[in-house]
């Protein structure tokens, strides 16, 4: 069985339709695959349709946009909450207008030095309030206007979408225990998304006890586990993950992260959960179910 527990859609910030990802999963040989876009289950409808189509076992979940207590953004799997729980749609409704103030604050900085860029080149024909709107798309948009060929160029150091850049706005989010809790309460399974994530490996991981009191309390609150194997855990921080992970019996995940043959170069498959990880994220669940082919 080879399962895939994070992919995007362009129901946030992937490049293709839940149809097409579906097609190119089948093709590749995935035989599990969660949706999970960016606050918001909008596409786990027509995910279902296409799953059953192609034999796939689909696992329906969302990327939470959360925030640390120093203000840096953390993104938090959730797999399988109930869609309809008022305080997890209420709080995915804030989150896209948060993240459409962000865009258009963004919007404002990247304009200084590309003059051409407009509000439209970003959204063109979607709806800011119902599609999360994020980074992805404003690289979009300078590729469109010639600025860049490429996304990655973009968000790597000295892009204009790196977190240095002076361009740079913070995502904002719910406080990370506050959406494990609200996950929880939707009956879901909480993960950290590509915890301690890095493109490079310039620096030395330097493991604090801060950092472990960290996620010690992320753990309490009730958090199940982490997405260890992910293009952009390096072997560092991945090991130290293992290590608290394995000492507090937490489920452990790899995923590719897809958002697209033209997204990122993260291919379908690329990194996978163990059945067995999977089992145990279904038996935590009470929200709603895995759809087995």
């Amino acid at each position: 069985m080879t399962i895939d527990l994070h992919i995007h859609s362009t129901h946030s910030d992937g490049k293709e339709s839940v149809q097409q990802i579906f097609q190119y999963a089948a093709a590749a040989g995935i035989s599990t695959l969660a949706l999970t876009d960016h606050d918001t289950t909008a596409g786990w409808a027509e995910a279902r349709i296409e799953a059953a189509k192609h034999g796939i076992n689909f696992v329906p979940g969302i990327e939470l946009t959360t925030e640390s207590p120093s203000g840096v953004s953390v993104h938090l799997l959730a797999y399988l909450p109930d869609p309809e729980n008022h305080r997890l749609v209420s709080t995915m409704n804030q989150l896209k207008v948060d993240r459409w103030e962000r865009a258009l604050k963004f919007i404002t900085n990247l304009q200084r030095e590309f003059t051409k860029l407009t509000v439209e080149h970003v959204v063109g024909d979607l709806d800011p309030l119902k599609v999360a709107i994020g980074k992805p798309h404003l690289a979009d948009a300078l590729i469109a206007l010639e600025y860049y060929s490429e996304r990655a160029t973009q968000f790597g150091i000295g892009g204009p979408l790196h977190r240095a850049s002076p361009h740079y706005v913070e995502n904002a989010g719910i406080p990370t225990i506050e959406a494990i809790d609200m996950v929880r309460a939707a009956g879901g399974v909480a993960i950290l998304a590509h915890p301690l994530a890095r493109k490079n490996d310039d620096d030395p991981f330097v493991p604090t006890q801060t950092l472990r009191n960290h996620f010690l309390e992320l753990i309490d609150a009730g958090l199940a586990g982490f997405e260890v194997d992910h293009v952009e855990v390096l072997k560092s921080e991945r090991e130290w993950l293992v290590a608290l992970a394995t000492e507090k019996n937490l489920i452990m995940t790899g995923s590719s992260d897809y958002h697209g043959m033209d997204g990122k170069d993260n291919r379908l498959g690329d990194h996978t959960t163990a059945e067995a990880m999977l089992n145990r994220i279904e038996a935590l669940a009470t929200g709603s179910t895995i759809q087995w082919a």
